[in-house]
């Protein structure tokens, strides 16, 4: 199937339909059930609530937790969240999404409150790779060209690759917003793609093993500051049908942060 032939992306990952409720598009589309959504859309829904629960430029998310209570089913979603923690200069936010008013996934957030270049003379230094020329976009092993998700996102692998098994270095853009008319921050972003860690580092064959993973951490030095965001992630598998997903995350100036997921393990 040629770029010709798919299905065009639709304008965003969701279109508002109302205050903190949207419906999903087939962006959302998860690569195994076309009736449920990938992880990263409504993760990145919830970072939206959490930074937009009081205004404030100053205030970033410096972690934000995850918990997915199980599948998200594809319609209409709505989100809320509350400041749990007050505070000047650190705060933690709780965030809930529903699905069709099942209540589907969780979140918590530290916001912390960033004071330009207060540290910059001891910030770490850290290299990545340079983001490589456009690739072909292939995906799992027999998943459809035309994956919603998939193509909402643009993938330049350095190292590894969809169709591979091990650790991944690979850069990554949102081809569409995350809500229709609005701008996607950069955190948001960031979130979209970082529940692909697990997948883009698989260790374990697809059509054999089952890796699910029901939360996802991430955490962040600073916010993103380029248009490509790079992942350089790895899977570890325990020997009781555990495992963990994990990498750093960066931008084309350096370091943004780190990710973490935990997998539950078993064969087909």
């Amino acid at each position: 199937m040629t770029d010709n032939e798919v299905t065009p992306l639709p304008e965003a990952f969701y279109l508002p339909r109302g205050e903190n409720e949207f419906d999903s598009t087939r962006a959302t589309t998860s690569p195994w059930d076309e009736r449920m959504q990938h992880g990263g859309p409504p993760a990145a829904l919830l970072a939206r609530a959490v930074e937009r629960v009081r205004e404030d430029e100053a205030m970033s998310i410096g972690r934000l937790t995850i918990d997915m209570l199980g599948p998200i089913p594809q319609g209409r979603i709505r989100t809320e969240a509350t400041i749990v923690r007050p505070g000047k200069r650190i705060e933690l936010v709780e965030a809930k999404l529903w699905a069709e008013d099942r209540l589907a996934v969780t979140a918590t957030a530290w916001r912390m409150r960033s004071t330009p270049d207060s540290s910059a003379e001891v910030a770490s230094t850290f290299d990545t790779s340079a983001v490589p020329e456009p690739q072909e976009q292939k995906y799992f092993p027999g998943i459809s060209p035309d994956w919603g998700y998939g193509r909402a996102i643009e993938w330049r692998f350095v190292s590894g690759g969809l169709q591979e098994l091990g650790a991944a270095d690979v850069w990554v853009r949102p081809r569409i917003p995350l809500v229709a008319g609005e701008r996607t921050s950069p955190i948001q972003r960031f979130v979209i793609v970082a529940d692909s860690a697990n997948g883009v580092s698989a260790a374990l064959p697809f059509g054999e093993w089952t890796f699910i993973p029901p939360s996802l951490s991430l955490t962040f030095a600073r916010e993103p500051r380029s248009e490509w965001l790079n992942m350089n992630v790895r899977t570890h598998v325990g020997p009781d049908g555990r495992g963990v997903a994990d990498g750093d995350l960066a931008d084309e100036i350096g370091y943004v942060g780190a990710v973490t997921q935990p997998l539950l393990i078993a064969r087909l």
